[in-house]
């Protein structure tokens, strides 16, 4: 049975997210997370705590295993951008995008033998 959590509006760009949760994507989901607290980025925090809710939803809401639970798809989505604008020299206007981005996490369960 999937079972599935959303982070949204982390403020953390897309890319640099995808980078770190191409890390994780197949893994157990607790060993991803012992993955994930020894990462530098701080990406790995933000893609953590999704992992944990999806976690805590398979525990609380199905009942099922912790140990069991695997990460069969993990995305990084753009969200909304958030302009800002610094000035320049001679009236110039030097735009800043701030990205930020929605993270999906889907839990399954590893059919064991």
């Amino acid at each position: 049975m999937a079972v599935q959590a959303v982070g949204k509006y982390v403020g953390i760009s897309p890319q640099k997210t995808r980078w770190v949760i191409d890390q994780v994507r197949g893994m157990n989901a607790q060993q991803a997370l012992a993955v994930l607290r020894h990462m530098p980025q701080s990406a790995a925090r933000e893609v953590a705590k999704v992992v944990a809710s999806a976690l805590a939803n398979a525990d609380e809401n199905e009942g099922l295993a912790k140990e069991d639970m695997y990460i069969a798809a993990i995305t990084a989505d753009g969200a909304p951008l958030r302009r800002w604008r610094r000035f320049g020299a001679r009236g110039r206007f030097k735009p800043i995008i701030r990205r930020s981005s929605h993270i999906t996490v889907v839990l399954d369960e590893q059919q064991g033998d």
